[in-house]
This record gives C-alpha cells, structure tokens and sequence, in this order.
C-alpha cells in the first residue's frame, strides 16, 4: 500500500514536524500543503531549513481540488478550523487525522464550554477515533477519522491509564503539574511567549480553565467505567520543546516501587514508543527530545504512600506529528515505527 497525503496548516510548528517526519516515510508522498494565510509562498521561505529537500509552495485550502491528490489529510490547523472543513473531505472518500481539539470531546455541549464555540458536526465528534496509540489501536486502525490527542493529554495519559484502568489508585486525588516549552503555544508572536516575557522565567497558565482538562478527564472515565476527575495545572517554562507532567496519586493498597514499575512494564510490553525507566532514575525532556518517544519514571513513597509518576515527551513530536504519523502507520496496516526511528537528539 501507498499513500499520497497533504497536510493543512502546513506553515505552524506541527506541520513543519509532519513534513519532517514524511520524507523520511518510505510508503508517503507528500502531494501538497496548504495554508490559507501564507498561500502563494514557498515553504523555504518560511522554513529555510527546507532548502534542497522540499521546496513546495503552499495552497489555498478548495475542497474540490485537494481531493482529487489525495488517499488521507492531516488537519495541523489551529482549534475551531477543522470541525467546518473534515466533514466535506470525509464525504468524498479522504481519511482525516485531526491534531487539533474539534474531534477529541464526545460531547458538543462540552465542547462549546472549553473551546468557545458551537460544534456544528456533532455527529462526526462520535465517529472520530481518539488516537492515543498504545491505548485505543483497534478503533484506530478501524477508523476514517482520527483525533489526536493533545501534548499534555499524551503525557499524562500515558502516565495514567496503567493505574486507573488497574484500580489501583485513588480517582478522587489525581494531580497533574504539567510543564511545557513554548513552542506549545504555536509559531504566531504573542505577548505571552515574548523573549522578555519567558526568559529567566516559570509561570503557571490557565488553571482550572484548560480545554485539555476534559479530555483527560473522558479518557481516564473510559478506562475506569466510572466518572474522574483532576486537578490538572499547566506551567509555561523557558524553552523551546517538551512536556514534563509530574502526577501524584494515592495508592489504594501498599505497594513497592518495583511492584508499580513491573505493571507499566507489562502495559506498555510491545508499545515501542513508551519507555519504562528502571527503579530510581527519572526522565527528563532532553533525553525524549526530537522523537516519538514517551519516558515514564515511578516512585513509591513508602512513608506517606503515595506514588508519583514522572512523564515526559516531545510536545511536537509525540504530543503532535509523530503521534499523527504513528495514527496514518496504524490506520494503513503498516508497523508502526515506520518513519519514526529517529533517535533523540542530545544534548
């Protein structure tokens, strides 16, 4: 099987990562990017590092025209974009992978209240397969449209659903501290992620109103068969890419540290992209940076009887691009590492 693809949004930081990451995909071609507000310009203009490897001109965005050169989109398009395009694209035939949030929530109405804005294609917010690889690869695999999951979302997760869908942690305490680069916040300038505004400088960001919190929520409600909720708290830190998401759990019996990292283990036995580390180290976001990996570290405090659950990602890769491409591997057939071997740069 061969796939020609196009990506929307192609001139932000998830397509620039999707571009990437599909030149290097032997069973892809690339046959088009779009982009509404930089239409007409060369990739390389945007991206000099494209230079003598793909020099493309982006396009308008015309329903007519795209479908014709296409098997399957990826929506790297800002939240509130996708949910009036992927529908017209899905009646004529083109699989969808959307990493943005208008398909991630089940419910229009909780849609509306996080993301600000009427959900016109309910009916497709049921059909979407959430795309959390190691977790929901069957709907996946079986699937026309694809929602990616968010950055954070992915971190915590990943870190989560081997305890709760187990049982083995309380669902009234979960605490989420999660950390992100800047590059979360997109390439568009804004005062909040300013030089002067992130340099030599930590800050915490919309808690209690972050349009990730219902979707983790739903998530951990899906694996648990019984309602959750978190405390979830984000915090913009002064570099480019990673998520580091620190959680805090009560265990509902006592437990050893080994005897946590061996459940992880046997979860994410054949998930290639989630690594376990070994009892008393952590990770850290240089060390995922670059890749599609997932690093998860454990502690059980024996004194108070908590565990805390370390995870951390490359938010443009595995929290977007990498996941996207792991989505296309896993809804084609095709092994899901293919395009995605890239070893973590360091330092």
């Amino acid at each position: 099987m061969y796939l020609h693809v196009g990506i929307i949004g192609a001139n932000g930081y998830s397509g620039i990562e999707l571009i990437r990451h599909i030149q290097q995909h032997p069973n892809v071609t690339l046959n088009l990017i779009v982009s509404n507000s930089t239409s007409g310009k060369l990739i390389t203009e945007l991206y000099p590092h494209l230079q003598n490897i793909y020099e493309e001109q982006l396009q308008t965005l015309d329903v007519e025209s795209i479908a014709d050169q296409v098997d399957l989109l990826f929506f790297a398009t800002p939240s509130r974009v996708s949910k009036d395009w992927i529908p017209a694209f899905m009646e004529k035939g083109i699989k969808c992978i959307d990493l943005s949030g208008d398909f991630r929530l089940k419910s229009a109405a909780d849609y509306q209240k996080w993301y600000k804005a009427e959900h016109t294609n309910g009916a497709y917010l049921q059909e979407a397969a959430y795309g959390l690889c190691e977790v929901f690869a069957e709907d996946i695999a079986q699937s026309k449209l694809i929602a990616n999951p968010g950055c954070y979302p992915t971190a915590a997760l990943l870190a989560l659903i081997p305890m709760v869908e187990q049982k083995l942690v309380s669902t009234n305490s979960i605490i989420i501290d999660g950390k992100s680069g800047a590059s979360g916040a997109g390439r568009n300038p804004s005062l909040a992620t300013h030089f002067g505004e992130i340099n030599e400088n930590v800050k915490a960001y919309k808690l209690g109103q972050h349009q990730h919190i219902p979707e983790i929520e739903q998530v951990l409600s899906e694996v648990n068969g019984e309602p959750v909720q978190v405390t979830f708290s984000t915090h913009l830190i002064p570099m480019t890419r990673g998520i580091l998401c620190t959680i805090y759990l009560d265990l509902l019996e006592e437990k050893t540290t080994a005897d946590i990292l061996s459940v992880y283990e046997n979860y994410y036995e054949g998930a290639p992209f989630v690594r376990v580390r070994p009892e008393g180290t952590w990770p850290a976001t240089k060390e995922v940076y670059g890749s599609n990996f997932c690093d998860i570290g454990v502690l059980v405090d024996e004194r108070t009887g908590k565990l805390t659950v370390v995870s951390v990602i490359d938010n443009v890769v595995k929290g977007a691009s990498g996941q996207a491409i792991q989505n296309m591997n896993l809804l084609c057939g095709w092994d899901i590492q293919t395009g995605l071997n890239q070893i973590p740069v360091y330092p």
